[in-house]
């Protein structure tokens, strides 16, 4: 079993550009017994109005977006590269037609403020969403960055999560 250690943002080891780009993360929203968790490989993490942040960001197509909406907190994890095949198992199948938990063997774990995280994770951010928004064409300054990742037109909801606790993970 994983024993998480609780440390401050500020104490995170790793580069935030390899761990969004390189080493992807799940983003999980809800409650033990009513969440999803979707693979991601975008986001942000940085300092806003004073606080540490994350964003997470969620097409409206995906199941993952109907918990982000409903509960006010969701979790980022971060995983060994050994787990690669679970992230793109997540990455690529919808919770609305298979149980990812169980076909991946997760185990999920409840934190004191009643969010999901995983045991197998070795980073956790526990955020509390402070501002969420939408994309929209009319404010990409360059149109072919719109053209090119938006050719359907469904666009990202970005939630501003306040990173409230961080859970680094042991063996």
């Amino acid at each position: 079993m994983r024993h998480f250690t609780t440390i401050k943002p500020t104490a995170i080891p790793d580069n935030v550009f390899k761990l969004l780009d390189k080493d992807w993360m799940l983003v999980t929203a809800g409650k033990p017994d009513d969440f999803n968790t979707m693979t991601a490989s975008w986001g942000h993490m940085g300092i806003m109005w004073n606080l540490p942040v994350a964003i997470a960001w969620i097409r409206p197509q995906r199941y993952t977006f109907q918990f982000a909406n409903r509960y006010p907190e969701y979790t980022l994890s971060f995983f060994p590269e050994t787990y690669r095949s679970v992230l793109q198992f997540c990455g690529t199948r919808s919770g609305r037609d298979c149980d990812k938990i169980a076909e991946t063997g997760l185990t999920p774990l409840e934190t004191e403020r009643g969010n999901v995280i995983f045991e197998e994770a070795r980073l956790v951010m526990e955020c509390r969403k402070i501002y969420a928004d939408d994309l929209q064409k009319k404010n990409f300054l360059v149109p072919e960055v719109a053209r090119k990742n938006y050719p359907k037109n469904d666009f990202h909801r970005f939630f501003m999560g306040e990173i409230v606790t961080v859970f680094s993970g042991t063996k």
